[in-house]
């Protein structure tokens, strides 16, 4: 029974042993390739789309309210709703444009009707001085034999029924052109309003948008919320809200920080992961890199500039709005000594790696070249098929003890 006790004891031991000295993760430094690449967060987009707009419609008419807007990523086609504004306010106009109609048309027979009857009371007055213009030349040409005197005032009298016959024919005439004038004015006042009235009509009926074209909705963001744009959102005239992506050629948009713009170059690789897809990835290549910059967001004073992917090839995964990951290779050095990030320890602007020496590690300086966030290439101080520790081994070593 001792015997087993203490064989038991014998085996543990070894078993112990080596589990300890597989402890430490070791890596076999080699050449290789090391691939300089900067990521930033994006966002897909069709290359082509075509853009459903609120209605163009008048200030006069308010804002215009969402009450019924498709949900994002729905397929659509060709005159379905997508749409719908709040009608309140163009009715308003509406009726208030109907009820000016009204009031004028009536004021416009009512002009009508003084118009007529003032003028036949002028034809009236005209009328009655002709009669008396016949009774002076009657009366001019009875007078031959009259006295000079009676003859003259006859002769003043004839003139004096000659201008009033003049005067009544002017009034008349210029009585015409004044009502003709005020008549125009009415008319066009109606025609304002029948124009009101149907620019209103014609508002009504756009507050309910329809897709040109069959596709697939992408509704855009509304910039006040930074959120798409939902039922109970104001928006303005003629603002692109919703977008019918070519979904043949899509791109992925990012912005990328001034300090870095620089080592962005046309034609450049990138590697597109979809937040939604993690272990799916796209290539890509910079296809449109902006000329200004433009700041991040309306909080910000950081400056950015657009820069466009061209994604290679279509999947029915590639929708636009979604958010992707884009990893743009920046440089590839080639045939380097190159170690895994975490085999190498840093203090200050010092650098060092544990590097196996028999049944030990010796911390060995080294000199550094450029990295990534997974490797860095090793210009002095390690050779090919060296080994060194993943880990610290005197930590690794401190922790095993604490356990003991």
């Amino acid at each position: 029974m001792s015997k087993l006790f203490y064989l038991a004891i014998i085996v543990l031991c070894v078993s112990c042993s080596q589990r300890d000295n597989g402890d430490l993760s070791l890596y076999t430094v080699k050449k290789d390739n090391l691939k300089i690449n900067l990521t930033e967060e994006g966002e897909l987009k069709a290359t082509n789309s075509i853009n459903i707009s609120s209605p163009n419609i008048s200030w006069r008419y308010g804002d215009l309210k969402i009450i019924k807007i498709i949900e994002d990523g729905t397929e659509v086609q060709k005159g379905d709703t997508v749409i719908v504004f709040d009608p309140s306010e163009v009715g308003k106009v509406i009726e208030q444009s109907k009820n000016e109609l009204e009031i004028a048309r009536a004021e416009l027979e009512k002009q009508q009707a003084q118009q007529q009857s003032r003028l036949e009371e002028l034809e009236t007055s005209l009328k009655v001085t002709q009669i008396n213009h016949q009774i002076s030349k009657i009366n001019f040409e009875l007078a031959e034999y009259e006295a000079e005197v009676t003859k003259k005032e006859i002769e003043l009298k004839l003139q004096k029924a000659e201008i009033s016959l003049s005067k009544a024919r002017d009034e008349i005439e210029n009585t015409k052109k004044i009502q003709h004038e005020e008549l125009q004015q009415t008319l066009l006042r109606i025609d304002q309003l029948k124009t009101k009235l149907q620019e209103g009509k014609d508002a009504l009926n756009s507050l309910t948008v329809i897709s040109p074209e069959p596709g697939i909705a992408i509704i855009t963001r509304n910039y006040r919320t930074n959120n798409k744009w939902q039922v109970g959102d104001q928006t303005w005239p003629a603002n692109p809200m919703i977008t019918l992506p070519d979904m043949n050629e899509i791109m992925a948009s990012v912005q990328i920080n001034e300090i870095d713009i620089s080592k962005i170059l046309p034609n450049q690789a990138v590697e597109v992961r979809l937040d939604a897809y993690t272990d799916t990835i796209f290539n890509a290549k910079i296809s449109k890199i902006a000329n200004l910059a433009e700041n991040k967001n309306n909080n910000t004073k950081i400056k950015v500039f657009p820069v466009e992917a061209l994604i290679d090839g279509t999947s029915s995964k590639l929708l636009p709005g979604m958010t992707v990951s884009c990893k743009i290779l920046i440089d590839e050095i080639q045939d380097k000594i190159v170690i895994p990030a975490e085999a190498l320890f840093s203090e200050g602007i010092k650098h060092w790696v544990f590097k196996k020496s028999g049944g030990s590690f010796d911390k060995v300086e080294v000199k550094i070249g450029p990295s990534n966030n997974d490797f860095v290439i090793i210009e002095e101080g390690l050779e090919e098929k060296d080994e060194i520790s993943m880990v610290d081994p005197t930590i690794a070593e401190e922790q095993k003890e604490s356990e003991s």
